[in-house]
């Protein structure tokens, strides 16, 4: 019989698959991480885990017949507490340092090659709830003008390069200039900075796009970028135009109320077919 496991991280994601799940029959395994605590205030039976203590936490997966698992919500790199770390952890431990030092990607796809050897298949967000991603098109009122879709691609052969370097999945491009890109701290706190020099004066070209994708080379069932009304708040803020978004690679969050929101503040949503 399937189990699935949703592994959760902060925000709104990690809810609306419990719920996805639960309204199919299921009775999925609830973990979220230590410090990243979103399911447990909802719901009474949530496992709490440590990356201390890995290899505990996959046998108890595994000993309550979790089959496949599935990664939800926003996380960070804890700081370890060598102290915690168990035997069997241990052993892995230059196999998980060594996938840290490649990044990001590296990282996750050593957790889902581990999931694999204890006999756990990960899925991503989107096979759980298709009607995450959006199909390729203007999904608003507002429409991207011809100046918007040359800075639309303009920030898509940015990200390809930031991709590359592991760096981030969203830059905003204006005028052909990239104005910001996202790096450790978010989308939020990049939209925000951008808001604060338009709000000081500072010269900047007006409008721009901000453009949303996965890295070039990554694993989609794990870290897919999302957005969400808060992102649409942000990028009016900013004084932007509108978000171009690689159809398929990017989830939307509370979809109908980021479509409200969207064209109640002439923002124009583009799913597009990454070049």
């Amino acid at each position: 019989m399937t189990r699935t496991a949703l592994i959760s991280g902060k925000g709104r994601l990690p809810q609306l698959l419990a719920e996805r799940l639960q309204a199919a029959g299921e009775n999925p395994l609830l973990a979220e991480m230590e410090g990243f605590e979103t399911l447990s205030p909802a719901h009474e039976a949530v496992e709490r885990f440590r990356l201390e203590r890995l290899v505990p936490f996959l046998d108890r997966l595994q000993d309550q017949g979790v089959t496949r698992a599935v990664f939800a919500g926003a996380v960070h790199r804890p700081r370890l507490d060598p102290s915690l770390i168990d035997p069997a952890t241990m052993q892995l431990l230059p196999r998980i340092m060594a996938a840290m030092q490649q990044g990001d990607d590296g990282t996750l796809r050593e957790v889902i090659t581990l999931m694999g050897e204890w006999g756990i298949d990960v899925l991503g967000a989107q096979d759980i709830c298709p009607d995450l991603v959006a199909q390729a098109g203007v999904l608003t009122d507002a429409q991207p003008s011809s100046q918007d879709k040359k800075d639309a691609m303009r920030g898509f052969r940015v990200l390809q390069v930031m991709g590359a370097a592991d760096v981030g999945q969203g830059c905003i491009a204006s005028r052909g200039q990239c104005l910001a890109v996202e790096a450790l701290p978010g989308t939020d706190v990049m939209l925000a900075h951008l808001a604060d020099l338009r709000a000081r004066g500072v010269e900047l070209p007006d409008g721009g796009v901000f453009c949303k994708a996965p890295k070039p080379d990554q694993d989609r069932r794990i870290d897919l970028p999302a957005l969400g009304p808060e992102t649409v708040a942000g990028v009016h803020r900013a004084g932007l135009r509108g978000i171009a978004f690689d159809a398929g690679g990017v989830l939307l969050i509370d979809r109908d109320q980021m479509l409200a929101q969207a064209n109640t503040l002439g923002v124009f949503l583009w799913a597009m077919d990454a070049p």
